[in-house]
């Protein structure tokens, strides 16, 4: 394992953003591939684990997108601002799926609505019925952010690009509460992807492996930035099992794998739109390397892949372990985490009662300065963000 760690602009933050994630894609289980009507992805069942999140005090709370399985994601997190006051959102957005000048109206709605309690998740798969190429889909997603930027950030839209073209767009209805715009995540591994968050985006998010690919995946990215004059934050979305022994959360691990129909849990993972992506390689290429009990590393857990797509590992072990775990990725350079587990709700409270009291947290936006210091959550010194 290498010991590298790559240089991010909040090297000079001790705290983590510890996000939770909503299943607004019907990705909720008491057994792993096994439905529960009573997990469905309902607006009661997300609204609740988005509420039980913030009790619990964590920083985010993602929200994901999927046409076939998934509620609307921006009116979810419309109908939670109300609801809460100290979380972020962590909102995708498909790029393209949305006219672009009409999109950052909506999110500018979105930020003034949560008082800068919001972050976007930048994704470029396909939509409901189209098969368009990798490479066109991300120089999209370029485009798209970039009008996005100047929305927030100018006076007017002037871009002329290979799919859209605007001149002289009055950008009064576009402008966000946040000082140029909410944070912006993205998730990918092709080399398109890597150039797209490179010259775009702020935080490069990573899902699971063993800790010297993400080392080198950190590495290939920062360089990406770099040939652009900038510098990223990195973050890790992980599953979570803590118990109060590693013989207990390893038990929990096989249990809630107990009941899984392998061919039922194909099925599963094919209906996603990101299911022939790279990262999904990936994480298949990890579950094929992993030891007879589903491990590709002490405490990193390949066994919940077999009943969804993308991320698709877990971190398992003690309250002890779980932090050794975080402090390792910290150490890396990795400032934020969005977990989750199985059921959403249950284990939101046990990760929130046996390790969050034991974590310095913070509000990324916050700590870059991107919203006023008079927000609940206390702001943490950064650099300014390039």
């Amino acid at each position: 394992m290498t010991d590298t760690i790559v240089p991010v602009t909040s090297a000079d933050l001790d705290a983590a953003e510890v996000s939770w994630f909503s299943a607004l894609c019907s990705d909720d289980y008491r057994f792993l591939g096994v439905p529960d009507g009573e997990l469905r992805s309902s607006w009661d069942h997300c609204r609740d684990i988005g509420l039980e999140a913030e009790r619990q005090g964590f920083r985010n709370i993602l929200a994901p997108s999927s046409y076939q399985v998934g509620q609307d994601t921006l009116s979810y997190v419309a109908a939670m601002a109300p609801l809460t006051k100290a979380i972020n959102f962590l909102a995708a957005i498909r790029c393209g799926e949305m006219q672009p000048i009409m999109l950052a109206r909506t999110v500018a709605t979105l930020d003034h609505m949560l008082q800068g309690r919001l972050t976007l998740n930048v994704i470029s798969s396909d939509f409901p019925g189209e098969k368009a190429d990798s490479a066109f889909r991300y120089r999209r997603s370029h485009e798209v952010v970039e009008i996005l930027r100047q929305a927030w950030t100018r006076d007017e839209i002037n871009f002329a690009g290979e799919v859209y073209d605007f001149k002289g767009v009055s950008t009064d209805p576009a402008k966000p509460y946040q000082t140029g715009g909410p944070l912006l995540y993205f998730g990918g591994y092709s080399p398109d992807a890597l150039e797209l968050c490179g010259a775009q985006c702020d935080v490069y998010l990573m899902w699971p492996e063993t800790q010297d690919v993400l080392a080198q995946r950190m590495q290939d990215v920062h360089a990406r930035a770099e040939a652009h004059g900038r510098t990223l934050d990195y973050g890790l979305r992980v599953h979570m099992i803590v118990r109060d022994t590693e013989a207990e959360a390893k038990e929990y691990a096989e249990h809630i794998a107990s009941k899984l129909d392998d061919e039922y849990g194909k099925l599963i993972r094919d209906r996603a739109h990101d299911s022939i992506s790279l990262g999904v390689a990936h994480q298949a290429r990890a579950r094929e390397l992993a030891d007879q009990f589903g491990y590709t590393e002490p405490g990193l857990w390949t066994g919940i892949g077999r009943a969804r797509s993308g991320c698709g590992a877990a971190l398992v072990g003690s309250t002890d372990q779980i932090m050794s775990k975080i402090e390792t990725y910290q150490k890396m350079g990795i400032r934020s985490f969005i977990f989750s587990g199985y059921p959403h709700l249950d284990e939101c409270r046990h990760f929130g009662e046996k390790v969050m009291p034991h974590l310095k947290t913070c509000s990324l936006p916050q700590a870059y300065g991107r919203v006023p210091t008079t927000t609940p959550q206390t702001p943490l010194g950064a650099g300014p963000r390039r």
